[in-house]
């Protein structure tokens, strides 16, 4: 236990530092929304909000998985759990992963008790299903927490870096049909940072998989933030060449909006202003998920996170009156174009 949750706590310390910061774009800041200059409809009439597996979302936001495991860990759970509580937006947890090997650390990912009628979603690697994990594991991770459906993620690229990293992906497609259709909730499948293809997507969603998010454009070079404390010359030196890695999350927006009709899409990967919200779902996005500036703003506080939610309320809402869109779905048919 101990082990793993001083490395979840050194993530969250280096992933705020700047030695890990990657360049790689998202692509986001490549596409305006056709402003109005007639809009025809009351700003204060204009609705945010959305409803996502039958839960009903003032905003289409998830405030997305960060960190899984005890200590510090834990109170970011609880505080941004409280705050999507208090705005009514979507949470989900790190990495059940750690829990689900010492039940001791079940207390750091309990929020259903003071958050009970958000969307909140479950976390485990994917990988893991070739370390031991079947549906069993998959179900605790679910009803530990009362979620409404498990995320399992997908990081190659980190697993390849990490120390002892997890690095048997053969196989996986078909284990995950196996959890999709034995488990009582939908499953979503993520990134944790370098994009999901439309490829990619439309094998998950052939086998069941009812969201992908994107997790594109990533503000966190994984291979750096696994090897900075390393001796290692060669994975130092190959944590350079893969430091703008992976798929801008426009990219995947768009290319699975238009090639996997039959999946939720949420949006994920460098996104941290209303504005990119509002780009992303006129993109096909759903949803849009956040968490590397949530990460810096819980850090700071609680009123942090507060304030930052209740700006990017403001500014989605402006974005929309300003092409004329009253309502989200009327968003996702915005007119946007590529102006580079």
């Amino acid at each position: 236990m101990k082990e793993i949750q001083l490395r979840k706590d050194n993530h969250v310390a280096l992933a705020l530092a700047d030695a890990v910061r990657t360049s790689a774009a998202s692509g986001l800041d490549d596409y305006r929304l056709e402003h109005n200059a007639l809009p025809e409809i009351d700003f204060s009439k204009i609705d945010t909000s959305v409803t996502f597996l039958g839960r009903r979302m003032n905003l289409p936001l998830v405030i997305s998985s960060i960190t899984g495991g005890g200590g510090i860990s834990g109170k970011i759970n609880m505080a941004l759990a409280g705050v999507a509580n208090d705005f009514n937006i979507g949470f989900s947890v790190g990495s059940q992963r750690c829990v689900i090997d010492d039940a001791r650390l079940k207390k750091s990912f309990l929020v259903r008790s003071f958050a009970p009628n958000i969307l909140l979603l479950a976390n485990l690697g994917a990988a893991q299903l070739n370390y031991g994990y079947s549906i069993d594991e998959c179900r605790k991770a679910v009803d530990m927490i009362g979620a409404d459906a498990l995320t399992l993620h997908l990081n190659p690229l980190q697993e390849a870096f990490q120390h002892s990293g997890t690095t048997n992906f053969s196989g996986l497609l078909k284990k995950i049909e196996v959890v999709c259709k034995k488990l009582d909730t939908p499953v979503i499948v993520k990134e944790v940072g370098y994009g999901i293809s439309a490829s990619v997507a439309k094998k998950l969603a052939d086998v069941g998989v009812y969201a992908i998010e994107t997790a594109g454009g990533c503000s966190i070079s994984w291979s750096e933030l696994e090897t900075i404390k390393t001796n290692d010359i060669v994975l130092k030196k190959a944590a350079e060449a893969f430091a703008n890695w992976g798929n801008p999350t426009t990219e995947c927006i768009k290319s699975i909006a238009e090639n996997v009709g039959k999946v939720k899409i949420i949006a994920s990967g460098g996104i941290d202003t209303g504005v990119k919200m509002a780009k992303s779902i006129a993109l096909g996005a759903d949803l849009c998920g956040i968490a590397s500036a949530f990460l810096k703003k819980v850090m700071e506080s609680r009123s942090e996170c507060e304030n930052f939610v209740e700006t990017l309320s403001f500014e989605l809402k402006v974005a929309m009156f300003c092409v004329g869109c009253q309502n989200v779905q009327q968003l996702k048919s915005a007119k946007i174009v590529k102006v580079r």
